[in-house]
Parts: structure tokens; C-alpha cells; sequence
């Protein structure tokens, strides 16, 4: 079967195959007309999809199983390359065409695992130990926990990608950590690592594609891991001392460190300091990075703005490397790239 990368797509090129479908809704023109608007991925790339004649009561039936068959071409909309679409139907995928399909990391999902568990186990306090392996033998936690994606959209938005940014987390602390000079605490800091997004294994599902479940909506990863903290210390024997449990709470709460990007309490120890931070430091990194290898959006050596990144565009070329373009590029007095 035919199948255009989307990772590759240019302008006034035909498009074939079966997406993901991203965030199907109806939308009117300008004239009043009914049209769908969607976002179509696969392994390689995502771009906007439009049909721009549409049946609004076919929108339940395109949207039931996650994925769907197009036709259509590409076309370039404000320096965007976007899917004008032909026909659409939805389709059922086996779980290898979901690989193809879905993006997943590149990374060794059991080399991952096996390093965050012995991070876990390296902790000190004997009962930091046990509340971590209540979590580690929670089979069908770390089952979704090792398959589900950080995010919808904006970083580490692949299967995988919670364990990846989990990992990479646990790993920079775990580097870092001695440059304190013992003045942070490891345990608090590792624990708190690990379970910040664990909510996101039923807050985000992937079985039809990227999406918020209902409890994703109603609740939240940040409410549910402080949920399933409180119930998973409250079984230990003997339990944590004094209020490391709150401590930990607290982690989980304020790891977005400020109310206006969800944190539901600022971080208020030096641990959740550093954990808010270098959560930040992670996802912003690695959207960067996706932004600048992925080629799709450019505008010159330029990418579009990018919302997550202070609205800002990156430039992509490696001026160090053998080949690099170094002409200057001009730009208007609001920083806009000239065409």
C-alpha cells in the first residue's frame, strides 16, 4: 500500500495512505460552510489536515477507531505545509502498523527501565526503598508506564517518551546531584523524578492514536500522582518518616512551577526547586531538538515560532560543521524574517 511520509512532506505533493488522526473537529469558513480540521501523523512527521467540504455527522464515524485512510495533496499555507483533503475514512490498524504509524523512541525501552529501577534501588532510606518498589511490581503501571507518551504535542510526544524524559531526568540528577555537595537530598530527589508524570500512563492514551482520556480530562496526571502517592505510602510498614510523604506531594503538585502552566502549589523545598527546573530544562531542550531535526514548518534556515519556546524560531544549521551556509539573513525591526 502506498504511503506518504509525513516527515518529508513538500507543497503540491500527492498524499496517500493511512494516519493517526489528531484532534478531529468541524470548524465553519468564512462563507459559513461546515469543514474538518484535523492533525495527521506517523512515525515520520505530523501536518494539519483539511477537508474543506464536509459533512459534520460523518465527524463520530472518521474519528471512531483513531486512524484513517486519506487521499489528498499538500499545499502551503502561511510558510505551513498542510494536507488538503480529498477522501477520508476511518480504518482499523494492526499493532505492527501502530508502530508505523505512531512515533516511538529511540531509545532501548528495557535498557531505559532497567537504569531508572536501579537508580530507585540505589536510594538510601530503607523506606524510600519500599515505597519505590511498590510502584516498580505495580505490573500494569509500569506496563503503561513504559509504552506511554510525555505529552500530546510538545515534547517527548512518541511511545516511550514518558519513560525517555523520566530516564533522562533521573540520569541529569543523578550527575548533578554531588555538585550540591550533600545539600540535596538524593532520595527525595530520584523519587520525586520518577513519579512526577507517572499520572500520565492514564491521563494520555495511545491505543487509537495520541489523545487526553476521561480521566486525563476530569482529573489530571499532576491530582492523580499525588493521589496514588497518599494511597501507595499508606501501605507501607513501617511508613515514611515525619512528612516526607507531604514533601513528596508537594513535588508532585509544584513540578510545573507556576500556577499559570498547571503547578497546583509552587515548589517549596530545594528538591522541588531543582526538580521543577530541570523538568523544564527537559522538555524545553527536547522540543527544541525535535524542532530543528524534524525540517517540517521552516521558514529559510529557520523554523516557524514556536509557541512553547517564548513564540521564538530556531535557527537549524550547525555553524561548526563542515558545509554550513554563512550568509546572514535579514530581519525586520519586530525580528520577522524577511522574504
Amino acid at each position: 500500500m502506498v504511503h506518504t511520509e509525513l516527515g518529508t512532506l513538500a507543497g503540491s505533493q500527492w498524499v496517500s495512505g493511512v494516519y493517526c488522526l489528531g484532534n478531529p473537529q468541524v470548524a465553519t469558513t468564512r462563507q459559513g460552510k461546515p469543514y474538518l480540521k484535523c492533525l495527521l501523523r506517523d512515525a515520520t512527521g505530523e501536518a494539519p489536515g483539511r477537508q474543506w467540504s464536509f459533512d459534520e455527522h460523518r465527524l463520530k464515524d472518521i474519528a471512531a477507531t483513531g486512524f484513517v485512510q486519506i487521499e489528498g495533496s499538500a499545499e502551503t499555507f502561511k510558510d505551513q505545509v498542510q494536507i488538503r483533503i480529498d477522501t477520508i475514512e476511518a480504518c482499523e490498524v494492526s499493532e505492527e502498523q501502530m508502530q508505523d504509524l505512531l512515533p516511538s523512541t529511540s531509545q532501548d525501552i528495557d535498557e531505559m527501565f532497567d537504569h531508572v529501577s536501579s537508580l530507585l534501588r540505589s536510594m538510601e532510606h530503607p523506606s524510600m526503598r519500599a515505597l519505590a518498589e511498590s510502584y516498580l511490581q505495580d505490573e500494569e503501571m509500569m506496563r503503561r508506564f513504559r509504552m506511554a507518551p510525555a505529552a500530546m504535542a510538545m515534547h517527548h510526544a512518541w511511545i516511550g517518551g514518558l519513560l525517555e524524559h523520566t530516564h533522562q531526568l533521573m540520569s541529569i540528577a543523578d550527575a548533578a546531584i554531588p555538585l550540591y555537595r550533600g545539600q540535596l537530598n538524593r532520595d527525595f530527589i530520584l523519587m520525586g523524578l520518577f513519579i512526577h508524570d507517572l499520572g500520565k500512563t492514564i491521563e494520555l492514551s495511545w491505543e487509537k492514536g495520541f489523545d487526553y482520556t476521561t480521566e486525563g480530562n476530569l482529573i489530571g496526571h499532576i491530582a492523580r500522582g499525588a493521589i496514588w502517592l497518599e494511597q501507595k505510602a499508606s501501605q507501607l510498614d513501617p511508613p515514611l518518616p515525619g512528612e516526607a510523604v507531604r514533601v513528596l506531594q508537594n513535588i508532585v503538585l509544584s513540578h510545573h512551577g507556576e500556577a499559570e502552566y498547571g503547578a497546583l502549589k509552587p515548589p517549596s523545598t530545594p528538591e522541588a526547586v531543582f526538580i521543577a527546573m530541570l523538568d523544564n530544562l527537559d522538555a524545553k531542550t527536547q522540543m527544541a531538538l525535535s524542532s530543528v531535526q524534524s525540517g517540517t514548518a521552516m521558514v529559510g534556515d529557520f523554523t516557524d515560532r514556536i509557541w512553547g519556546l517564548w513564540q521564538t524560531r530556531l535557527y537549524r544549521p550547525q555553524p561548526l560543521e563542515e558545509g554550513a551556509p554563512d550568509e546572514e539573513v535579514a530581519l525586520d525591526s519586530s525580528g520577522d524574517l524577511f522574504n
